[in-house]
């Protein structure tokens, strides 16, 4: 029997020792994780959609409840209901950037999934007591927040694994395939956000049908995905370096103090700008269109502004592996800061002209997303390592949020302030101050933020690892319980030899 053995052995081994069951075996394994990495790169983003769409989608829904109630629809209950979202935003991308490093990014989908299905179908079915206007506005704000709570969880959740699946995906390519999975579907979700409104606009659907459908339409892309984000894995990378127990946080911050300065100063600019620009556009092209336009003609107006988005953010996506994320963000910031000064000076004169002050308007936006849209979330999820990746992208991200509030609590305030009684002129210099944040933003990125367009994520690890090791750190409460540390030299060293054995088995 033992002579059995042996011959059967014998058979199974080629003249290399190497088993071809054992090598079938590695070779399904890698093809698998490829896959899983794959389908994580997509489904990882595609809830995004329903982010940027909610997000867009009160701009057109703030013309409706102008136009169904009149006075009764206050500007502090607009801008109550505008920032509902964005405290709730906070909250979620602080506490589950927490998630996803400690538990897992899975878990962490999973909740913000099911937190921005429920928070939308909410605000679709919201009611004041007793048909209480009033009531419906509370409601809605709360309703908004619960929402806020899932959108937010969705930007470390989903970046941070997008980022791990894109370097094994796209190594060499990972800037614009994060994007185009990121900010791009956020930025469709804009473009929806208007398309919708106007499409049951043009049905001749009434006001409320319109508020409560649009709202309603946010449930549909992270519904489409719940199935295939239950289905998914944690990424290998995110296994081999999680920190589960004992964070040390007060060494991260030592080491990493100057790069949340940047990334989160760069993000509560960029917002400040395009969060009140954003979610005021419809408002603005409704007052400036002249007399009592139509719901639809301000609609339209809106639908070819969000349109700029996408060419901004496809083009940045390109220019992110090419030009290098640092120079990316600050050349947009940049020609953001100079455009909108220049549209402030201008503002009047380009009123007269609509037409060509919307496409002036979606031009800014552009240069908005070609920057700072696009890479800060690439940016904030590739120079952290995967230990704190998810923590530290929460962070940045919830005080670029903290910078949407301010900016839309002001939005208003400021423009009556500096106008005095001259909305034009007002909102004319309200161009001119944000932009010269743009500009501050440029600064911020180019002096605070490193260039790690080349790096791969586990140079990152690596580094990380060899600091905490200095400051006596025990590197044992490294990686999952179910899957040992492994470092890169041996990542390499097993990819290496894998190869070489293929190779062998050839000849």
């Amino acid at each position: 029997m033992r002579h059995d053995s042996a011959a059967q052995t014998a058979i199974h081994t080629d003249q290399h020792g190497i088993d071809p069951d054992v090598d079938h075996t590695h070779a399904a394994k890698k093809q698998k994780s490829r896959l899983s990495a794959i389908f994580t790169v997509i489904f990882s983003g595609f809830a995004l959609l329903s982010d940027g769409y909610q997000i867009g989608v009160l701009s057109l829904i703030n013309v409706c409840f102008n136009k169904i109630y009149g006075d009764q629809f206050t500007p502090e209950m607009s801008t109550r209901i505008g920032n509902s979202l964005f405290v709730g935003c906070i909250l979620g991308q602080i506490g589950f950037g927490f998630i996803c490093d400690r538990v897992g990014r899975k878990v962490g989908l999973m909740l913000t999934t099911l937190l921005v299905i429920l928070g939308a179908a909410l605000c679709a079915g919201a009611y004041g007591a007793g048909g209480s206007v009033d009531g419906l506005f509370w409601a809605l704000t709360v309703y908004r927040g619960i929402l806020g709570v899932g959108v937010g969880g969705e930007y470390p959740c989903s970046s941070a694994s997008a980022s791990e699946a894109a370097d094994v995906v796209m190594p060499g390519r990972r800037g614009m395939l994060f994007v185009f999975v990121t900010n791009f579907v956020i930025d469709c979700g804009f473009v929806l956000s208007a398309l919708v409104p106007l499409i049951l606009a043009l049905a001749g659907c009434s006001y409320e049908v319109i508020w409560r459908a649009s709202f309603a339409f946010g449930v549909l892309p992270p519904l489409s995905v719940m199935y295939f984000r239950f289905k998914m894995d944690n990424s290998d990378i995110f296994q081999k370096n999680a920190i589960k127990k004992k964070v040390p946080y007060g060494l991260i911050l030592q080491r990493y103090w100057k790069y949340l300065l940047g990334t989160a100063g760069s993000w509560f600019f960029y917002n400040f700008i395009s969060y009140p620009f954003g979610i005021f556009a419809g408002t603005i092209i409704d007052q400036s269109g002249g007399e009592n336009p139509s719901f639809v003609h301000t609609a339209q107006w809106m639908l070819l502004l969000n349109f700029f988005y996408l060419p901004g953010s496809i083009s940045g996506a390109f220019a992110s592996d090419k030009l290098g994320r640092k120079r990316t963000m600050t050349l947009g910031f940049f020609m953001q800061g100079i455009l909108g000064i220049l549209m402030g000076i201008f503002y009047k004169d380009l009123l007269s002209k609509f037409p060509l002050f919307v496409v002036v308007y979606g031009v800014f936006m552009a240069f908005g997303e070609f920057g700072p849209g696009d890479m800060l979330g690439l940016v904030s999820a590739e120079i952290y390592p995967t230990a704190i990746r998810g923590t530290a992208y929460g962070w940045s991200a919830a005080i670029g949020k903290f910078g949407a509030f301010v900016g839309t609590t002001a939005f208003k305030p400021a423009v009556a302030a500096l106008g005095g009684g001259d909305a034009d002129k007002g909102q004319a210099r309200v161009f001119i101050l944000a932009s010269c944040l743009a500009l501050l933003g440029s600064l911020f990125t180019w002096f605070l933020i490193p260039d790690y367009s080349k790096r791969n994520l586990h140079e990152e690890d690596e580094d990380f690892r060899r600091f905490l090791e200095s400051k006596g750190y025990d590197l044992s409460n490294f990686g999952a319980a179910t899957v040992p540390a492994t470092t890169t030299d041996e990542v390499l060293q097993d990819v290496s030899s894998f190869s070489d054995e293929k190779n062998h088995m050839k000849v």
